[in-house]
């Protein structure tokens, strides 16, 4: 029975000085009750961690078919039938057909090549004495999920770029961002025809499963597309984050100095503060309560992933970025439930072995001026992070023996 009355709110989620910087927004909302109806944008707004949680653990109730944009032209248009519109027993089917190629047992037998990637990318990136964050995570993020994928395109970076706006309200990001999305899918498509992709790759585990019966051609390709795509913004700009902050707090590059093995736990801090997912939608399957709030069938709710990380309730010292943070892990950035980032394996397996690579070759980091912030209506990051760096003599790579290059005054 609902124990909070209705609370409505006139706030704009995507006003241009809530989007440069939401925390204060996402904590009155948090205050103002576990659901909030959002006026201009007509959804409920979910701003804490536990009532996030729960829709997330109950797809049946909240749906994420038709539900997941906030505009009808996005989600009976662009992503209609994409995975990440389905539920239930079309889900599971399309997510199994890839799950055992990206789980955590086939991710764990690329750590050698990632890791030797990871450190020719740090040491090229790092040799003038700076480098850009968010170049240096892009590469080897685009790198990394073309080569699983199967391309055989020589320039990932450009093949595989971002498509999150479309999840946007119908504003003019949203009618720009349909356009070129679209553009990239079919310049997508192309590259994973069956005659493009190489042999082993998960291009290849598609089309045999299709030979087999268990999905159409047309899937087959929607199936990689959709991978490909929701990949890589969301780990490079987790990585871009996860640098910045270590660049801007000495005592935790120290602590991930010290100890490596902190590498993943970095990242999570990272996408626990600063979600690259700042929100994504759901739809009432029928009148529920949550959190003490009736919501009736049919309304649609705005999950705030990037409130959730923020929510004092869940998080002791919300705001601050701390490596030693227990459970950090149970952040909600990469999803949750059945809808959970298929790709979060193979995320932590490349901030991993790149985080590694950047402190046994670094000894110092900090910022060489200050981050652009690249604005989106659903997506948070960096569009570049400069960085300066003072490296080991002793790294064994690109460095001459005995030589340190120093960071830029």
């Amino acid at each position: 029975m609902p124990t909070h009355t209705a609370a409505s709110s006139s706030i704009s989620l995507f006003d241009q000085r809530v989007l440069t910087d939401p925390y204060p927004t996402y904590a009155a909302l948090r205050t103002t009750g576990p659901a909030v109806h959002l006026e201009e944008h007509g959804v409920w707004a979910v701003p804490g961690y536990a009532e996030v949680q729960t829709v997330l653990k109950d797809p049946g109730t909240f749906s994420s078919t038709g539900g997941v944009a906030l505009t009808e032209q996005a989600n009976t248009g662009f992503l209609a039938d994409s995975v990440v519109t389905l539920d239930g027993e079309e889900h599971t089917r399309l997510r199994k057909i890839l799950a055992r190629r990206i789980g955590p047992r086939a991710i764990s037998t690329l750590r050698e090549e990632l890791s030797a990637r990871a450190r020719h990318l740090v040491a090229e990136h790092t040799k003038g004495g700076s480098f850009d964050a968010v170049a240096l995570s892009r590469q080897m993020v685009c790198d990394t999920i073309g080569r699983l994928v199967g391309l055989a395109e020589t320039d990932h970076t450009t093949l595989l770029a971002g498509t999150f706006d479309v999840f946007d309200p119908d504003n003019d990001r949203l009618r720009q961002a349909l356009p070129e999305a679209a553009a990239m899918r079919a310049a997508l498509e192309r590259a994973i025809s069956r005659d493009a992709v190489d042999p082993g790759s998960l291009a290849s585990t598609a089309y045999a499963a299709a030979d087999r019966g268990r999905l159409t051609e047309a899937e087959a390709v929607r199936l990689v597309c959709d991978y490909a795509a929701a990949s890589v913004d969301t780990t490079v700009l987790g990585l871009a984050e996860t640098i910045a902050r270590l660049a801007q707090d000495p005592v935790q590059w120290t602590r991930l100095r010290r100890d490596p093995d902190r590498a993943e736990a970095a990242f999570h801090e990272a996408l626990r503060l600063d979600a690259p997912i700042q929100g994504r939608g759901r739809i009432v399957t029928r009148t529920t309560d949550l959190g003490g709030v009736r919501i009736e069938a049919g309304e649609q709710l705005w999950l705030l992933y990037g409130s959730t990380g923020r929510d004092e309730r869940k998080w002791t010292r919300a705001d601050s970025y701390d490596l030693a943070r227990p459970f950090v892990e149970r952040h909600l950035a990469l999803g949750g439930g059945t809808h959970q980032c298929p790709g979060v394996s193979l995320a932590l397996m490349q901030a991993r072995c790149l985080l590694r690579a950047l402190a046994h070759r670094c000894t110092h980091l900090e910022l060489a001026g200050a981050p652009v912030r690249a604005v989106h209506n659903t997506v948070r990051g960096y569009s570049s992070v400069p960085v300066a760096v003072e490296t080991s003599p002793y790294a064994g790579d690109a460095t001459a023996p005995g030589v340190t290059v120093r960071r830029p005054r």
